[in-house]
């Protein structure tokens, strides 16, 4: 009997690392990612922005779902692995149906109703896994119960219903379900397992990089099929120095302090740093670098199509604050993501959070091409001096007793 037990489910050691299939999922993130950003790209208006955060919030909470349970029970281990290949279909086709999630398109199937279902099928392999890995674990089983209970009947119902609504209902249906889904996370307790910490930051770390990956393409894609030239050449350098100093924000430091204080904790305190760290702070970084995308991807429109735009044109409306609010939204949310763990505020971050939007103004009277230097340049005075500023302790957290 324990050697079918083995063979349906094998438990995550502590200590191990995140597996290739855990990978191969996040391929969906990369394409929901994109579908999102070209979504919001596709009419810059602040409802359809809206959308576009919505619709984040919903595969946030897939791609959360999952890296909670593969900590408990190896992915690509038994029947776990044949849950996430079905997961995969499920979240694919809700991010095929992304275009469609609000706004049905004439032919083919009603888009929103299939996004709810597809989504609502995610959520419940999700859940069935949950529950057979607790079976022996009458703790873990109890908070699967009371979790599931109120996350389906909220998050999933609301969902299904807003496909049958339009307009502001379906809007206010939307955010009734995410929130509410978030609200009933935080109160139904902190019973859950966290099998290995190691897994659970780096699994975390891996969707940060998957979506700065997005804002990688993104400045591809804004420039595909124009021939190559000084301004965009520039514009993409920028680009993709802007993602490696948010890139250097979060995994140089403060990734790490904050790993080290999950390996140490116990208990509820383990398991509320690894809710309100990962599962909340996160949220609004991968908001953020999104955002950033989007802007990134108007600003090489700009440099690049001279039919349209010339070098003069300044970035200006949505797309110009959420290439800066985006950053800021990423900068803010790192500095609570460290702060619940460490209880240390980074002023620094904060201080450069402000300044960015103390910026806008002025980033909205210069050209596209300057105002993404002037955020690359406000980026690298922040990364420099956090370098030179906190030499010790920085080498202290990265290769000093912490690590031991």
């Amino acid at each position: 009997m324990i050697g079918t037990k083995r063979v349906r489910f094998q438990p995550v050691a502590e200590g191990a690392s995140v597996t290739q299939l855990e990978l191969f999922f996040d391929l969906v993130l990369v394409f929901a990612f994109t579908m999102v950003t070209s979504l919001a790209a596709s009419e810059t208006s602040a409802k359809n922005m809206l959308r576009a955060l919505l619709v984040i919030g919903v595969m946030w909470w897939v791609w959360i779902a999952y890296s909670w349970v593969a900590n408990v029970v190896r992915a690509d281990e038994g029947l776990t692995r044949v849950a996430m290949f079905v997961a995969m279909g499920g979240a694919f086709l809700a991010a095929l149906t992304i275009p469609e999630a609000f706004q049905d398109k004439a032919g083919g199937w009603f888009g929103p109703l299939v996004f709810a279902i597809a989504y609502l099928i995610v959520r419940l392999v999700h859940l069935w896994v949950f529950w057979m890995a607790s079976a022996d674990d009458s703790q873990l089983r109890g908070q699967v119960v009371r979790w599931g209970f109120g996350s389906i009947s909220i998050g999933t119902t609301l969902l299904v219903i807003a496909a049958m609504t339009t307009g502001a209902v379906q809007i206010g249906l939307w955010i009734a379900a995410i929130v509410g889904d978030m609200l009933w996370t935080m109160l139904a307790g902190e019973d859950w397992r966290l099998n290995s910490a190691t897994h659970f930051a780096e699994r975390h770390g891996l969707i940060i990089i998957v979506a700065l990956g997005e804002s990688i393409v993104s400045i591809g894609i804004g420039v595909a099929g124009l021939p190559i030239s000084w301004p965009i050449a520039l514009a993409s350098m920028l680009g993709l120095a802007v993602s490696g100093l948010l890139w250097w924000a979060y995994f140089d430091v403060a990734a790490l302090s904050v790993e080290h204080e999950l390996k140490r904790a116990e208990g509820q305190r383990q398991i509320k740093i690894a809710r309100n760290c990962y599962t909340f702070w996160h949220f609004p970084m991968v908001v953020g670098i999104i955002a950033l995308s989007l802007g990134l991807k108007k600003v090489l429109y700009y440099v690049g199509d001279s039919s349209a735009h010339t070098l003069r044109d300044a970035l200006y409306g949505i797309p110009l604050y959420t290439l800066y609010g985006g950053v800021v939204l990423y900068l803010i949310a790192l500095v609570g993501f460290k702060h619940y763990a460490t209880r240390r505020v980074s002023v620094q971050r904060v201080v450069t959070a402000v300044l960015l939007l103390a910026l806008i103004p002025l980033a909205c009277a210069l050209p596209a091409l300057a105002s993404l230097a002037l955020l690359c340049a406000v980026l690298v005075g922040l990364i420099l001096w956090e370098t030179i500023r906190y030499a010790q302790p920085r080498d202290e957290i990265r290769h000093g007793v912490h690590t031991a």
